[in-house]
């Protein structure tokens, strides 16, 4: 495909197959995504219908060798099994060389499909030749070298037409070699082989256009070269006999030249272009390779008691995997054994390594750093996280922005406008404008000159492009900083947000509470106060209290066990547990009867405060729980927990002011309890007291007031209030990207990706902007120029086959984004 119009003509055949409900095809990609009835339309239909369209489908080979077949019916059967698997065009077995032999569209199918298949239908795939995840990159290697091959022919026949050409025209030459009559055959000669080998391709594009009742690209280049190439052959054969002078022919009176030399320069110049083109688009879908690049290829798996190693694509979940120091985790799982610390950086974009224990979760291509790690394979092959975000980025580079439907439709009528404006170019100068007085080139030498300089200067392709190859750049970059965008569209939204919305539990907060506070009863009770023995105290009251909460399942009871273990403080077992629904819990501790829970179950048990009146009313203002501990019989302290504010969440908030954007904060939690947060974190409005069900009313509310929301919840409980949302952002979903109902997912918890979201989405949108500025500045200024004689076709030729290389170059510059 070379431009927007090639697009539409892959889109528009698509859905001419029964049974197809959409096509959208991506220029920069170079994909299509089709929906369609399985009953109703075959894979092999929508590849005939691209094929007729004269476009192709790049497909792979792989060879397997195949073990435990015991006749030629086990073969046949294999064969069928292969066939089956979705993205298989053809399989072909063979019992006697105990080979299978698989042609596939290497997007749809892996190389652990093809072996899944062999194993489920009973047989062994031993080892594989072909690489099946560089299919699709060598499809796109082999067009690059077909192009340079081109190329490089196109400039061994041109240069030195081109210096024959201007050293006859400047009279460089010496006078026998210039007056030679075979000059004029000389460049014919040379000519030929560019406009016919070099440029046939853009003779059968235009064919098979116009066949499908459009015009592309292939048009303009092979009607403008072709009129230069076939003008200065008629005047050769017309002009055969006579003598040449200086490369001039004399026909209707008039001095004729020949233009060959701007034919093959035309064509070379434009397989210049598409070649520096395809070799940068090759460079947009680098943020994919390098995420494809992190897999582990092997993993070290316990089978039958003993540790084997296999390839990656044959660990099965429930299987136990072991990682050493300085290794890649192969896939997702959960730590049975060891302790050590994990990079993370590369899927999530936190620079600081994670510490993984037994129970803690850790995702597959992620670095090992210290310790040797055992953990439980529970997510393999297309399931992991890796797996589910290479999809969702390639489904995102594969979508259109709503800002490319612009450059669609004017793309639609571009060449066919061209070709207008050419026609009108030609009659203008032919019959209206008046000949040279020199009367050194004919009314129809000049006329058609000009209308050649129209017909190349002409460029659909930057139109096509300037879209998509900044959304592919741009999701890929967003990648590399654990944001991932899941549609273009979402990616051009998110920079126009004016307001974001923050659910306060687990976006703003930790989403767990944890004790902030501990303040004894007496009279050193103050938080300043601390005697000798104060701190003692303090870890004696908390370990009677944690020793009682131990078997407790309550938040705010796991707040204050969670704190007693932090600190290594030996627990009690508890005698005779008693839970008081509503009110809290009392145990026997070392003898001591001990009562953890509200100011109510206090008052109920005639227990005064002790002088703890005011500390519990301050500890409320300031959002925290008390919790109050009696020990037989007395109020001896009074325990805070709070759901802490995220360390980075203040510097966040702080970053969207800076960036121009407003924020909210929607919780449902009493209004002292949400202003003592918004006061910490420094948001414009507080939304408190909202049931789970309102935060969609509050959005709509918001957007009533002219507000662009940006809504940043947890991407499942909030996933009414996120779709409601211009922008919504699934926040710290961790591994389960793909769960999250939000159109933008940030796979760590940190609300800093918020701003770095809105402002690569700003950045994104400027580069598309630009890109489509150039695009039809180009257009509007050179097509005039070309028309009033301005510019010299191979010029025009020139500035065609590099305006496609600008825009792409143009996109590339995102790679290099940092957030500020």
């Amino acid at each position: 495909m070379t431009c927007a119009n090639c697009v539409s003509t892959v889109e528009r055949n698509l859905k001419k197959v029964n049974g197809v409900d959409a096509a959208m095809v991506n220029l920069s990609s170079e994909r299509a995504t089709v929906e369609y009835d399985p009953q109703q339309a075959h894979l092999e239909d929508l590849i005939a219908r691209v094929e007729r369209a004269g476009y192709g489908v790049a497909t792979g080979e792989a060879e397997l060798i195949i073990r435990r077949m015991s006749d030629d019916n086990d073969a046949r059967r294999l064969e069928k099994a292969l066939a089956s698997v979705e993205g298989v065009l053809e399989a072909q077995v063979s019992f006697t060389s105990e080979r299978a032999r698989v042609r596939y569209v290497p997007t749809l199918v892996s190389q652990a499909d093809l072996r899944r298949a062999v194993a489920n239908a009973g047989f062994e795939a031993v080892e594989t030749e072909g690489d099946f995840e560089d299919a699709e990159r060598k499809a796109r290697q082999a067009e690059i070298d077909e192009q340079r091959r081109l190329l490089i022919i196109g400039l061994i026949f041109t240069v030195p037409l081109f210096i024959f050409s201007m050293g006859r025209d400047f009279g460089l030459l010496p006078s026998p070699l210039a007056e030679a009559w075979w000059g004029n055959w000389l460049m014919l000669a040379l000519a030929t082989p560019v406009q016919f080998y070099v440029g046939w391709q853009y003779y059968v594009g235009a064919y098979k256009s116009l066949r499908n009742g459009s015009a592309n690209m292939d048009v303009l280049i092979a009607m403008g070269s072709s009129v230069a190439y076939f003008y200065s052959l008629a005047v050769l054969l017309f002009s055969f006999g006579q003598q040449p002078a200086h490369g001039s022919m004399q026909m209707g009176g008039a001095a004729q030249h020949v233009y060959f030399e701007t034919a093959a320069v035309i064509i070379t110049l434009i397989k210049l272009g598409k070649f520096l083109e395809a070799r940068a688009k090759g460079r947009t879908s680098e943020a994919i390779k390098k995420l494809m690049g992190m897999r582990a290829r092997t993993a070290r798996v316990l089978r039958d008691g003993q540790e084997i190693e296999i390839p990656v694509d044959q660990v099965l979940v429930g299987d136990i995997v072991t990682v050493r120091p300085g290794e890649k985790i192969p896939v997702d799982g959960v730590v049975l054994e060891g302790r050590s610390a994990v990079d993370e950086s590369m899927l999530t974009g936190e620079s600081l390594p994670v510490e993984k224990g037994p129970g803690d979760p850790v995702i597959g291509a992620t670095m090992n750093r210290l310790g040797l790690l055992k953990f439980e394979a529970t997510k393999v092959g297309r399931d992991t996280a890796l797996a589910q975000i290479i999809r969702l980025v390639e489904e995102a580079q594969g979508s259109k922005a709503p800002i490319q439907k612009l450059a669609d439709q004017v793309s639609a009528v571009f060449v066919p406008a061209v070709l207008a404006i050419a026609l009108i170019t030609f009659l203008v100068w032919f019959f209206i404008v008046p000949p040279p007085a020199s009367g050194d080139m004919s009314a129809i030498t000049r006329a058609l000159i000009r209308t050649v300089a129209v017909l190349v200067i002409a460029c659909p392709c930057a139109m096509g492009l300037a879209t998509p190859t900044a959304v592919m750049v741009g999701s890929g970059k967003g990648a590399e900083l654990g944001i991932l965008f899941k549609s273009g569209q979402a990616l051009e939204q998110a920079g126009k947000a004016t307001i974001v919305a923050l659910d306060k539990t687990g976006t703003i907060t930790r989403g767990q509470p944890a004790v902030t506070d501990i303040i004894l009863a007496g009279p050193d009770k103050s938080p300043g106060a601390d005697g000798g023995d104060e701190l003692q105290r303090k870890n004696d009251l908390l370990r009677l209290a944690a020793s009682v909460e131990k078997g407790s399942e309550h938040p705010l009871g796991e707040a204050i066990y969670a704190r007693a273990e932090e600190l290594g403080l030996a627990l009690a077992e508890p005698q005779g547990f008693q839970a008081v629904v509503g009110h809290g819990v009392e145990a026997e501790v070392d003898g001591r009867r001990v009562l953890v829970g509200n100011l109510k179950l206090m008052n109920e048990r005639g227990m005064a405060v002790n002088g703890l009146a005011q500390t519990i009313d301050r500890l409320q203002q300031e959002a925290k729980t008390a919790v109050l501990i009696g020990v037989d019989g007395r109020v001896e302290g009074v325990v805070g927990v709070a759901d802490t504010v995220k360390e980075n969440s203040k510097e966040a908030i702080a970053e969207l002011h800076r960036m121009g954007l407003k924020v909210a904060m929607i919780t449902g939690d009493n209004r002292a309890t949400a202003a003592a947060i918004a006061r910490q974190v420094e948001v414009d409005t507080v939304i408190a007291e909202v049931l789970p069900g309102g935060k969609v009313d509050q959005v709509k509310k918001l957007q009533e007031s002219g507000e662009v929301v940006a809504m940043v919840g947890d991407g499942i409980n909030d996933a009414p209030a996120l779709a409601q949302a211009e922008v919504g952002i699934a926040i710290g979903t961790g591994t389960d990207v793909a769960m999250a109902a939000a159109p933008v997912v940030l796979i760590s918890g940190d609300l800093q990706g918020v701003a770095r979201t809105i402002a690569l989405s700003r950045k994104t949108l400027r580069t598309i902007k630009q890109n489509l500025f150039w695009a039809f500045f180009y257009n509007v200024i050179l097509i005039p120029a070309a028309a009033l004689g301005l510019l010299n076709p191979m010029l025009a030729a020139a500035a065609m086959a590099f305006s496609s290389v600008f825009v792409v170059s143009n996109s590339l510059r995102l790679r290099g984004w940092k957030p500020g």
